[in-house]
């Protein structure tokens, strides 16, 4: 049993946002399978489609999606993250996503009587336009967005920041000023791929988010900056696909995982991460999870 942010969680895998999270009956699937915690598609104020087909593609060594952030909004949503929370029985964290504090604000009001554990506000998709990095870019945008939904909901806010920027410290921290009980790190890498037959661009929106294995490097280093500079807790995501991923990311100072493209490897990776990462610390004769988060910051 770990705690972040006041949720207790049974061990520290958590399905990250948009994968399997788009219906009650899903998310709780994922929790059936092992997951210490779930997070659902990233909901905003208005329905959205997303972007045109083709919108993800396998690399190879990870995934390209342009998305779009299709959703159908929170009227429309908040009787399907009921169902999470009362069927899954383990902490429900809602996605939330908007262009101004205000849609923020609207969308967390909203979903609050669905009684989710948490908010994660998605201040870095890398290919909604006006959405996500639009704005987490931006640390006054990120502290006043953060701010206002803290002081509208009585429940820990998560802030899921993106790696985009010059700076992802200064951005984390604008969130931790505006009352962030966590962050999480990272949204995937904008990216594209070109069909070299026809010279088009692959993905129908032209680019978008690069995720899996070849993220990893990148939100490890992420993590271990966030570590360093921050008093909140940091939420690893980007490339685990292992249990020794998950134990890297977490010696780069995350206090949990989330986990997103291995999870089309099969819904078991939740069970084998979090016995793994279990069997490693019995076997370093480590008292616990919390005896390695950021030890990789004390062997310099």
């Amino acid at each position: 049993m770990i705690s972040i942010t006041g949720i207790e969680l049974e061990n520290p895998t958590i399905l990250a946002a948009g994968i399997m999270g788009t219906t009650g009956a899903s998310l709780v699937r994922v929790a059936k399978e092992g997951a210490g915690a779930i997070v659902s598609k990233s909901i905003g104020p208005e329905p959205k489609d997303g972007h045109s087909n083709p919108s993800m593609i396998d690399l190879g060594y990870g995934f390209l999606n342009a998305m779009g952030l299709p959703n159908p909004s929170y009227p429309d949503f908040k009787d399907e993250l009921a169902v999470a929370k009362r069927e899954a029985d383990v902490p429900v964290v809602a996605s939330i996503f908007g262009g101004t504090e205000e849609e923020f604000v609207e969308v967390a009001l909203g979903l609050i009587d669905s009684n989710p554990d948490a908010f994660e506000l998605n201040v870095s998709c890398p290919h909604a336009l006006g959405y996500g990095a639009s704005v987490g870019s931006n640390p006054d945008a990120v502290e006043t967005i953060t701010k206002a939904v803290c002081d509208a909901v009585d429940i820990p806010v998560w802030v899921k920041l993106t790696p985009n920027v010059t700076d992802i410290v200064a951005i984390g921290e604008a969130a931790q000023r505006g009352g962030a009980d966590a962050v999480v790190a990272i949204n995937t890498i904008k990216g594209m791929a070109i069909d070299i037959n026809s010279g088009y661009p692959v993905l129908g929106n032209r680019f978008g988010g690069v995720s899996g294995a070849a993220v990893k490097p990148v939100a490890l280093k992420c993590v271990y900056d966030l570590y360093n500079a921050l008093e909140i807790p940091v939420i690893g995501v980007g490339g685990i696909n292992t249990w020794e991923d998950a134990i890297e990311m977490i010696m780069a100072g995350a206090s949990a995982v989330q986990i997103g493209s291995a999870v089309y490897q099969g819904l078991e990776i939740f069970s084998s991460v979090s016995t793994g990462i279990e069997i490693f610390i019995s076997d370093r004769g480590y008292k616990g999870l919390s005896e390695i988060i950021g030890i990789a910051h004390e062997r310099i």
